[in-house]
This record gives structure tokens, sequence and C-alpha cells, in this order.
């Protein structure tokens, strides 16, 4: 019975090639898009390098200072993560680290722009970046406000050229000169909390890092011995943010909190608002809205082929095929016209991520078609057929046989 629905689905799809094009373009551009889009969000969400210890980790890289006519919100100052996340108990090791910012360096009279942030030396022990060579800054060397740097593997590449080992060798950044302790794989940039180029100890800021202020450039990570700690650290994060004094007299709440590494990196800021809320309603909402045209598009264009096939209907409902048979068989020639169209999207989909992973569009980040990324398209497929298939199908089902043979 299938064999003779995919043969009469291919002989209806020949006949009529305009409408084929149209709703084979419809499925096929929107699934490239959605499959580069959950490929993009899978790479964000779904890879854990360097922070493999995500699981038994949690992060701190907002503070809110509520006033009756005034509110601040941004990063917290190195002072106020050591003076009071720092006096917790329950974390197994905690690390202070900075943003990544943006400077020039000069070789050979080329400039080349160079992302930096700063960290502690448990940020090496906490993290798990992969070594190209060379190691990571220890505490002694940020005690004594060495300038070493660890830098990334592009920019080894773009500073040294092909020298087999640059340890040992000086970068200049923002006209300073630090020497060259270890190379580490590329972070991609949507990793915007682990992710920069040149590595360098706290202590070397010029900025002071010692100001009491309680709104900075710092962010923190805890770790605890296992994944059951997290709600307990969280809980001690909260009880430790309920005890600090006001800043100042304008302000009369303070918000912060220890925080897991999605919820974290989609904080909004505002504590009215929560960061992972809003991020599934805007991809909803635009999945939805994504999908509706393109849905309708292929109502549209179905119905259009079920009423020039009326006549076809009339007859084998005179020759005693229930409603039940019709729909099944058209939703059956959906879903093969669909899937033709999700196997062409799902070749335009590589073709795109190819193209956008040539183009190095975003910094060290590698798109991948993955299970993940497969199994949602395939989704899509079936969603698509059976959203676009079944009124139609209810439509040529309830078609009265007389008026559809008179339309022969």
């Amino acid at each position: 019975m299938l064999k003779n629905y995919f043969k009469i689905a291919i002989a209806v799809l020949r006949r009529r090639k305009f409408f084929t094009f149209i709703s084979l373009f419809g499925i096929s551009f929107t699934l490239t898009i959605l499959l580069v889009l959950t490929s993009f969000i899978e790479k964000v969400v779904g890879d854990n390098y360097p922070d493999r210890k995500r699981d038994r980790s949690l992060y701190i890289n907002r503070l809110e200072e509520n006033g009756k006519d005034n509110m601040n919100s941004s990063g917290l100052s190195y002072y106020f993560l050591d003076h009071y996340a720092r006096s917790m108990k329950t974390p197994a090791k905690m690390s202070i680290f900075s943003g990544y910012s943006g400077t020039n360096t000069y070789i050979n009279n080329k400039k080349i722009a160079v992302d930096y942030k700063y960290t502690d030396a448990a940020y090496w022990e906490i993290m798990d970046y992969d070594f190209i060579e060379g190691k990571p800054f220890n505490d002694k060397q940020v005690s004594n406000a060495n300038r070493v740097a660890v830098i990334s593997e592009d920019i080894k590449n773009e500073y040294f050229g092909d020298l087999p080992s640059v340890i040992g060798k000086y970068i200049e950044a923002d006209n300073v000169r630090y020497l060259v302790v270890g190379v580490v794989k590329n972070v991609p940039i949507t990793s915007y909390m682990t992710y920069s180029q040149i590595y360098l100890p706290y202590t070397v800021s010029k900025t002071n890092y010692k100001d009491k202020g309680y709104l900075g450039g710092y962010n923190a990570v805890l770790l605890a011995n296992s994944s059951a700690d997290l709600p307990k650290m969280k809980a001690e994060y909260d009880q430790i943010i309920s005890r600090v004094p006001m800043e100042s007299k304008e302000y009369t709440s303070l918000h912060s909190h220890a925080e897991t590494y999605i919820a974290s990196y989609v904080a909004t800021g505002n504590e009215s608002q929560s960061g992972v809320t809003l991020v599934i309603t805007v991809l909803s909402v635009f999945v939805f809205l994504f999908m509706l045209l393109p849905t309708l598009n292929l109502v549209n264009i179905n119905i259009t082929r079920i009423m020039e096939r009326s006549s076809e209907i009339g007859v084998r409902k005179a020759f005693g095929a229930s409603s039940k048979t019709l729909v099944y068989q058209f939703i059956v020639e959906n879903l093969i016209l669909t899937l033709l169209g999700g196997l062409i999207g799902l070749v335009l989909s590589f073709i795109a991520i190819e193209v956008i992973n040539s183009a190095n569009l975003i910094a060290n980040l590698e798109l991948t078609i993955n299970f993940t990324v497969l199994l949602v398209g395939l989704l899509i497929c079936l969603v698509f057929g059976l959203v676009s298939g079944v009124y139609p199908a209810w439509r040529m089902s309830k078609l009265n046989v007389v008026t559809a043979l008179k339309a022969q």
C-alpha cells in the first residue's frame, strides 16, 4: 500500500512542477535556516570546552543595585567577589576572572586586534583548557605580578607565524611586553565567559582591582565537590548577599546570584526578568512565525492540488474508498513531499555551515551537523508534513462523490 502511495505521490509531484518547486523551496529554505540556528544553539549550549566541570559549577557574573529612582547592573568588582564570595564554605575551589577586552598589538608594522582577560591561578585549576604547549601561570607569578601570558593558538599563529614553539618568547599588547608561558586551544567567542586570546594575571591589570566599589568587570566561578552540592552552594551565596550592606544610601536593595552556566549565560541583568524564560520565549516565537508562512503556503498549495484531483477522489469514493483511507493516502503523500524537501534542506544546511565556517564569521566557532541537529531536522519535517497535510486531507475526505465526479 505504501509503495502505491509513493508512486502516486511522485506522479502528482511531476504533474505540477511549479507547485512542486514552490513547496520544496519553502520546506528546504525554512529547514536550512532552522538547522543552522539549531547547530549554533547546540554549539553554544552543548560545547563544554574549556569548562568541562560545568555540571558542578556555579557562575557569578552580575550584580544589580536598586534604588527609588535608579538602577545599576553590571559585572562585579574584584574586591566584592574576593571579600564576600570567597568567604563561602561550600565551594571546593573558587576563581575570579575578568571579561575580555580588546586592544591592539603590532608585529612587523602590522596591526593585530587581540582580546585579553585577567584571571587568577585558580582559574586554570577549575577550567580544563587544552594546552598545545607550555603551562598556565601559577599562584606565585600572580602574587608577584609577573608579566606572563597564556595565549590562544590563533594568536600564536598570527603573531609568531610558524614557529614550532613560542614558550619563552615575548608578546606585546597595549604597549606592554609579556612572557609567553603557555598556548591553549582556541575558545569560540560565543563562550564569552571563558573566551580570550591573551590570558594575564589580574595583578598586572592597569585598573585598580583593589577598588572597594561593588561594580566592576569581574566574574567568578564556584566549583563544588559534586553536583549535589550546587543547591547548597547557591543558597549559601544568597545568604551572604542578603547580609551585604548597601554601597550607597541611594540604593535600597542589592541582587546577585550564583547560577548554572546556562542561566548565567543568558542573564538579562534585570532581577525582574528571567533570561532563560526570555530566550525560550523569543526562540519559540521566532520558530513559530518562521514556520507559519511556509506551512500556510503548503496548506494552500495542497488544497489547490486536492481540487485538481477531485475527479480522482470521486472515482475512488464511488468504488468504496473510505474517508479514512483517502486522508491516510494524502498525508503520506505530503510527508513524502516534506521529507524530500527536508533532504534538500539538509544538503543546503551542510553547504551553509561550510560557508559560515570558512568565512570565520564568528571567531573560533565551528558549526557542525550532529545527531541532535539531525533529530531536530527530522522532527521539523514531520511537523511540516502533518500540519500542512491534515487540514487539506480532511477537506478532501469531505468531498461529495457526485460533486467530485461532476468536476471531471
